[in-house]
């Protein structure tokens, strides 16, 4: 008998150990998923994590937290600004298994009205939500009338001030340039300011009411779209000429604004990565 409870003791030793060892191993795999949201960002202070001021990653980490009861990072694909929007963004994180409940139920019961999760999309362990986009397209809205609906999903400008056509050619000029130095909050930030810019576009709405602008990129610069906007708008204004325009995109010579375009009017609208990084076969939104 005394020699079957030391065995039986020897061996709940040895199986203590063994978990103990595979919980702690180095060499324990780890899932990686990517969250696909969208969020409103009126009441927030931007995407990334900040002291004493509301983040979207934020409100998110600490409903994961919850849910995990431990703290869990999630890396976003990109920094939006104060008061500005995503229709399509992706983040991603880490955990020690498989996730075998609805976290997209769940963690949508316990997030905000402004903040919804669309999918939880498996990916492969090397993915990065911000390394890996290969394309990005942002659109900005403006709206010429005084509206309280859209006030801050919308940026309002006086169309009385402008001269929509000027405004088109424009726009019409960003696509055939890629060095966008004067065109950025921080250049010097960067390890070079060239962006493959594919779409630069305005419209305008049947009732010439609202302005929608849509750029399309293989990556952005800091404060890059609502630069862009905002001296569109200085053209359309008067207060710069297309030649003094197309002098900055050449490069010839600084332009003599640097005030950005309202935040409310910018949205992320969607994120493209290669196929290869997801774990199954997925179409993403737009």
């Amino acid at each position: 008998m005394e020699i079957i409870d030391r065995f039986t003791n020897t061996l709940q030793v040895f199986i203590y150990k063994s978990r103990l060892y595979f919980f702690q191993s180095p060499y324990l795999v780890r899932m990686k998923y990517f969250l696909h949201l969208a969020y409103k960002g009126t009441n927030y202070h931007g995407w990334q994590r900040q002291e004493k001021v509301a983040s979207v990653q934020a409100t998110i980490e600490d409903d994961l937290r919850k849910l995990f009861h431990k703290d869990l990072t999630i890396h976003g694909c990109g920094r939006t600004d104060a008061g500005v929007h995503a229709n399509n963004y992706y983040a991603h994180f880490k955990v020690e298994k498989i996730i075998d409940f609805d976290l997209v139920y769940k963690l949508n019961r316990m997030l905000p009205d402004d903040i919804v999760v669309y999918r939880l999309l498996p990916v492969v362990e090397k993915a990065n939500a911000q390394l890996d986009v290969i394309q990005r397209t942002y659109d900005y809205h403006i709206h010429l009338k005084k509206d309280p609906f859209v006030v801050d999903k919308s940026a309002c400008y006086d169309m009385l001030s402008l001269d929509l056509q000027k405004m088109q050619t424009a726009t019409n000029l960003f696509t055939n340039y890629t060095d966008f130095r004067y065109f950025c909050l921080q250049p010097d930030a960067h390890n070079h300011t060239r962006c493959q810019l594919q779409e630069a576009a305005m419209r305008l709405s049947e009732n010439k009411q609202r302005i929608h602008f849509r750029f399309t990129a293989d990556r952005f610069l800091r404060a890059m779209i609502r630069l862009i906007v905002a001296r569109i708008l200085d053209v359309g204004r008067g207060q710069i000429s297309l030649a003094e325009l197309q002098a900055g995109l050449e490069k010839e010579k600084p332009l003599k604004f640097i005030n950005q375009a309202y935040p409310q009017g910018l949205y992320l609208s969607e994120v493209v990565y290669p196929e290869k990084i997801f774990k199954q076969d997925i179409k993403l939104s737009k």
